[in-house]
């Protein structure tokens, strides 16, 4: 009878590594993303100080097990059987959720899928057994479940988030007020205070608080620390302060950067210490279970699992092998980069690409919240509104760095940010509260980038929208994790081992599936011939730097443009649908380039202001080509979506015609700009009224079809739609041509372009 429990210990064991990987893909983003978006040490630095902090936080866990064990449920009134199977829906339900999020590229919390999906699989089992006991009604559920520490966890989560992004946003305030942006000009002392009490506050709560539930720490040293928390506060602060004193006077070193550092690996134990419960909590307690039930003769169905409601401590080797695991995430996940990508757009300092549309609620929270302001403003003295803005003068950057090279925010933010999170965090570990640390980190990471202004009226709407993404996507774990726990919790409860089998089964193939869909996402995004922003001051500089995005709209224009006609042809609605994608990527990053417009004239210099007109013509001229090939695609995914006519052969016939002309003009425009042979452009425009002329020629042989045979008024409209955009399509990219064959100036060489497929 034991098989089927060794079997799910087997499975269980699989799946712990398996959320190790997939839970710190995700939790990556909290301790990661203030060095990361400082850019205050090197890439590598930062991963060599976070695998240690992981490592050492996993040590310190072992008190933090107790909540899978029965901090959620009353582990009492649960058979042997019942528990094993609440373990496992739990798992299950864990991992795929996870990756769920991951793949999508957002940042969730471990924390509060595994709380609810114990949640909804004890509630699920609960249930069938009140229904089976003719005694018990649905208001006896209370027995099952422990909702006092239920109720706490939850209101816990939920008031963490309000609580961190407020103090945050005061801590960040504060600092800026004291060092403003520039803070290296500040008198030393004012840096040795600052990193006194941060130091202070992140080894304490970290080191000591966060740590003291570790299996290493004597009980006369947590007594010693317990008995005397402000002494030893007071004389932290002390010394952290002379010693940063010393190391900014005399050797000379950049305080905040050890701060960052110190913090990001006080961040990363306080997470393993914290979250590593939500990953390997519920496989450890499911063996426990086993142990207590495998040396009785009784029934798994009539053994209870009081044992689970004994403290035990959790085996260090365990702990370390998690660890190591965790670390090894880290260094090879690139999921867990795509997360923190998403937690350092939302906060940097400057404007760029906005990932988040805004909404209806973002808008009303930004214009409420900007009327607030004006009226808070005008009850302070000029005096001091004066001060508040001269400490938030930015300083002037300069223009030989590219925007992609510069941080997304300073060395105090990311100070602050790593400051604040670390305490919060190690304060919920002490109570043994399992906080959620995506919380934490996301909105003390927003709650400071709001006190820093980066907020400003040009971003403030995408950003806020970017939030309540995320956390409307907190929400839906909760929701998800809960109902699909129960779910999960059901089909085991009645389809027992048959059931566990295709449940694994259907787990793998889908983590398989997302992991090669996000590979290949990730080397098509890699390999794809991106737009390029131009930096250059002059002209004959644009027409070089901008030859390689002409080539590469004009190649994936073609594609796009074949792709409408053969998919019209076939009726291949699937064909249509991906060129829908296609074209929309493509508008977007011409959308992206006129974004840059601000920032490309800011750099140009005095004399040479005329090449910001050229560069302007030609974004528009590619904004125009855009737009005509959005418009055929559309027209055509909407006209095979309906399930309309589809067109006759001799209108199929004469768009492949075009199709054919068209494709040669491309290729040959692709060809000249990729090899910068500007003067092989006029021969392209030679060949433009002969195109021209052949348009107007199908134009007219359909208006004949119309008057004497055509019976279709849709295929009509879709042919004559699709033609007189092929003009505009057309006249956009001649005028492209010409912009360039007139600009380009023979007697400046043209440096080489370097070609994708030769680097590759």
């Amino acid at each position: 009878m034991g098989d089927i429990y060794i079997y799910m210990l087997v499975a269980l064991a699989f799946l712990a590594v398996a959320d190790l990987v997939v839970g710190v893909s995700n939790d990556a983003v909290n301790f990661l993303n203030s060095a990361i978006g400082s850019k205050a040490v090197s890439f590598k630095t930062i991963m060599i100080v976070a695998s240690l902090g992981v490592t050492f936080g996993a040590l310190s866990s072992s008190g933090m097990m107790e909540v899978a064990r029965k901090g959620i449920f009353n582990p009492g009134e649960f058979m042997f059987d019942e528990i094993m199977i609440i373990f496992m829906a739990v798992m299950v339900t864990d991992i795929l959720l996870l990756d769920f999020f991951n793949t999508l590229g957002l940042p969730t919390s471990t924390t509060v899928s595994i709380v609810f999906e114990l949640l909804g699989a004890s509630v699920c089992i609960a249930i069938i057994k009140i229904s089976a006991d003719n005694s018990q009604n649905l208001l006896h559920i209370g027995n099952y479940i422990n909702n006092e520490k239920a109720i706490e966890i939850i209101f816990g989560i939920l008031l963490s988030v309000v609580v961190a992004f407020s103090i945050g946003a005061i801590i960040q305030f504060a600092s800026r007020l004291l060092l403003s942006f520039n803070f290296n000009d500040k008198p030393k002392f004012y840096g040795a205070i600052f990193s006194g009490f941060a130091v202070t506050s992140i080894m304490y709560f970290i080191l000591i608080k966060g740590i003291k539930n570790a299996t290493f720490m004597s009980d006369s040293t947590n007594g010693l620390i317990s008995a005397n928390p402000l002494t030893i506060l007071a004389i932290s602060f002390v010394i952290f302060t002379i010693i940063s004193f010393i190391l900014v006077s005399f050797f000379k070193l950049n305080i905040y950067k050890i701060i960052i550092v110190v913090g990001t690996f006080a961040l990363a134990v306080a997470f393993a210490g914290n979250d590593l419960v939500n990953f390997i909590g519920v496989p450890i307690a499911a063996f426990n279970s086993y142990e207590a039930w495998s040396v009785t003769n009784i029934l798994p169905q009539h053994f209870p699992m009081v044992a689970l409601g004994q403290p035990v401590q959790t085996e260090p080797y365990l702990l370390l092998i998690a660890g190591l695991i965790m670390v090894l995430t880290l260094w090879f996940s690139s999921k867990a980069r795509a997360v923190v990508k998403t937690s350092v757009d939302l906060s940097r300092q400057d404007e760029g690409k906005e990932r988040f549309e805004p909404n209806y609620l973002s808008r009303s929270i930004v214009r409420t919240t900007i009327v607030a302001s004006e009226g808070l403003n005008n009850l302070l003295p000029n005096s001091f509104k004066q001060y508040i803005d001269k400490q938030f003068e930015k300083p002037k950057i300069s223009k030989a760095i590219k925007s992609e090279d510069l941080p997304a925010f300073d060395l105090v933010r990311a100070a602050v940010n790593l400051m604040v999170a670390s305490v919060l965090i190690s304060l919920a570990t002490s109570m043994k509260l399992p906080l959620s640390t995506t919380y934490v980190t996301f909105m003390v990471a927003m709650g400071t980038s709001l006190a820093d202004r980066a907020w400003g009226k040009e971003s403030a709407v995408y950003r806020v929208a970017g939030v309540l993404n995320v956390i409307g996507g907190w929400f839906f774990t909760a929701l998800s994790a809960f109902v699909a726990a129960a779910i999960m919790a059901l089909i085991l409860y009645y389809g027992r081992g048959y059931a566990l089998t295709a449940l694994l089964t259907f787990a793998i193939v889908l983590l398989i599936r997302n992991y090669l869909s996000h590979r290949k996402k990730a080397k098509e995004q890699k390999e794809e011939d991106s737009l390029e922003k131009a930096e250059s001051s002059s002209t004959q500089g644009v027409i070089v730097e901008s030859a390689n995005n002409i080539a590469n709209v004009v190649k994936r224009g073609n594609k796009i443009y074949s792709s409408a006609i053969n998919g019209l042809a076939t009726h291949n609605l699937k064909l249509l649908k991906k060129n829908k994608n296609n074209i929309e990527k493509l508008s977007n990053e011409i959308e992206e380039l006129r974004d840059n417009i601000f920032y490309f004239i800011k750099n140009l210099e005095e004399p040479s202001v005329t090449a910001s007109n050229f560069y302007i013509n030609i974004l528009s001229h590619l904004q125009d080509i855009a737009q005509s090939l959005e418009y055929i695609s559309n027209v055509s995914f909407k006209h095979v979506n309906n399930n309309h006519k589809k067109l006759k052969f001799t209108q199929i016939k004469e768009l492949k015609e075009i199709d054919s002309i068209l494709e040669t003009l491309f290729n040959d425009t692709k060809k000249a700009f990729n090899s910068s042979s500007f003067e092989e452009i006029g021969s392209v425009l030679n060949r433009k009224y002969n195109i021209f002329n052949l348009l107007t020629e199908k134009i007219q042989k359909q208006v004949e079809r119309t008057r004497t045979e055509e019976s279709s008024p849709k295929n009509t409209t879709l042919y004559f739609g699709i033609l007189l955009e092929t003009k505009d399509l057309l006249t956009a990219t001649m005028n492209l041509l010409e912009e360039y064959h007139n600009a380009h100036d023979a007697s400046v060489e043209p440096a080489k372009i370097a070609h994708r497929e030769e680097e590759e």
